[in-house]
């Protein structure tokens, strides 16, 4: 999904510039010693080939991560075709409880690459991801299995969605602070990509060889040979620096600073409502419009998904692109606009029952919630260092701004267990949608207030082109 932020409090503790940098030491386990980006001289002889390695290989683990943390998101709503006797409240629940296990173990997740170095930490996380999918090929093989243990299954997704901050910390240490931005983009984009490949192959494979069946062990199967592999590759050619150091004084500082929490609610909005509608775009298609037939069992529902997460992360560069010539608050207000605006159609047309028009709101949903990504990020470094009265590129200011993006990007992912959760009150209290859209529609309308309150119309704010 389009969560780019980087969610990386860690810092490396630099090598003193008043003399030559000790040359790189590599130690049994593949452990590098003296690692300094910021040299130079060390950068562009061995440290740059180092770290692109590092970074490919992150990026496919974390992509599996994502891929594993949105499995649910199809699988659930086709259970019902499988045989399995399950209730509208019981589907939404295992749609959103992935989410909310994610954006937990995000916290602790950010703290464990220096602790066990992020070479074997992205084989243990990776090694993780064999639980959730493996397990899910076993449960969705029986339609007896009791709903406790499909929940409890559908939790341990929640591995996928931790893999994103220490993918994103691990990265952090191997880039000097000019290349990060470009390096933690590729390694939050290719992560977020396994989102919509988990939407679209998914339908594809459970119905090969199947007319009229599912065979839906395959949606977890599948992925294990690539785990495995990730597994090895992070063994065979990823390193762990020694000098990565974990920022908890950041973290604290960070806590401390009431802008945090004002931004992690703005990042509720647009990433949360990102990855809420990314899990849940199945089920409100399948609920909509039962009779549209697409290209695999279950209908539009579990063929056309993929889109709205594809078209999310695409955007989401845009609207850092944006915010750097505009400002992010403006680009984040207007997001919301766009956000409250298009709900305001869906929930007008819902009656006509056009799935084309639902589809393409629900687009231009997607394509607004990830440029408000984009803008809310780039908003979070600027803040920090007007409250600091220091330059965005001042060292303390950039760790308790790293601290900041690190929590920020946990509070927001929790956006994806409370929007699948108010559509779930709304249809167990109303028997439909409408009144979950219309709470939807207010909070854009909140929160849209809140960035003009505090980030526009603030005179000192407004100066530094927030």
């Amino acid at each position: 999904m389009t969560d780019t932020v980087n969610n990386a409090p860690p810092h490396v503790d630099a090598p003193s510039t008043d003399a030559a940098a000790p040359a790189l030491v590599t130690r049994p386990g593949r452990w590098i010693d003296n690692w300094n980006p910021e040299d130079d001289e060390q950068w562009q002889t061995a440290g740059r080939s180092i770290a692109r390695r590092n970074l490919r290989w992150s990026i496919f683990a974390e992509f599996l991560g994502f891929v594993v943390w949105q499995l649910w998101s199809v699988v659930a709503v086709t259970l019902p075709a499988a045989g399995f006797d399950l209730s509208t409240n019981e589907i939404f629940w295992l749609i959103s409880i992935p989410s909310l296990v994610g954006a937990t173990l995000r916290i602790p997740y950010s703290f464990l690459v220096p602790k066990f170095g992020g070479r074997n930490w992205t084989i243990i996380s990776a090694g993780l991801l064999l639980a959730p999918a493996i397990l899910l090929a076993v449960v969705v093989g029986n339609p007896d299995t009791p709903f406790g243990v499909l929940l409890l299954v559908a939790a341990l997704a929640g591995f996928g969605g931790g893999n994103f901050a220490s993918s994103m910390s691990n990265i952090t240490f191997f880039y000097p602070q000019r290349e990060k931005g470009w390096a933690l983009g590729l390694n939050a984009a290719g992560g977020n990509l396994g989102a919509a490949v988990a939407q679209f192959v998914v339908p594809i494979v459970i119905t090969i060889g199947a007319a009229a069946t599912l065979n839906l062990p395959l949606a977890g199967w599948i992925w294990v040979p690539f785990i495995l592999l990730a597994m090895f590759g992070a063994y065979r050619y990823m390193d762990n620096i020694s000098s990565a150091k974990a920022d908890f004084a950041g973290s604290a500082a960070a806590l401390r600073e009431p802008h945090l929490w004002v931004l992690a609610v703005l990042y509720i909005g647009t990433f949360g409502s990102f990855i809420g509608f990314a899990s849940v775009f199945p089920k409100l298609i399948a609920d909509q419009f039962p009779e549209f037939s697409g290209i695999a069992v279950g209908g539009a529902s579990v063929s056309l998904a993929f889109l709205g997460a594809l078209v999310g992360s695409l955007a989401r560069p845009y609207g850092g692109r944006l915010s750097d010539r505009f400002g992010g608050a403006r680009i984040t207000m207007l997001a919301f606009a766009a956000m409250g605006t298009i709900t305001v159609g869906v929930l007008l047309t819902l009656p006509l029952g056009n799935f084309w028009l639902f589809l393409g709101l629900f687009l231009l949903l997607f394509a607004s919630a990830g440029i408000g990504n984009g803008s809310t990020y780039r908003m979070v470094p600027i803040v920090f260092a007007v409250r600091a009265g220091a330059g965005a590129g001042d060292v303390s200011t950039q760790r308790k701004a790293a601290a900041a993006l690190g929590l920020i990007s946990a509070i927001g992912a929790y956006g994806g267990f409370l929007i699948p959760q108010v559509l779930n009150l709304s249809f167990q209290t109303t028997g439909g949608y409408a009144g979950a859209f219309l709470g939807f529609i207010a909070g854009y309308v909140a929160l849209l207030l809140l960035t003009y309150v505090v980030y526009v119309r603030s005179g000192r704010l407004r100066e530094h082109k927030i």
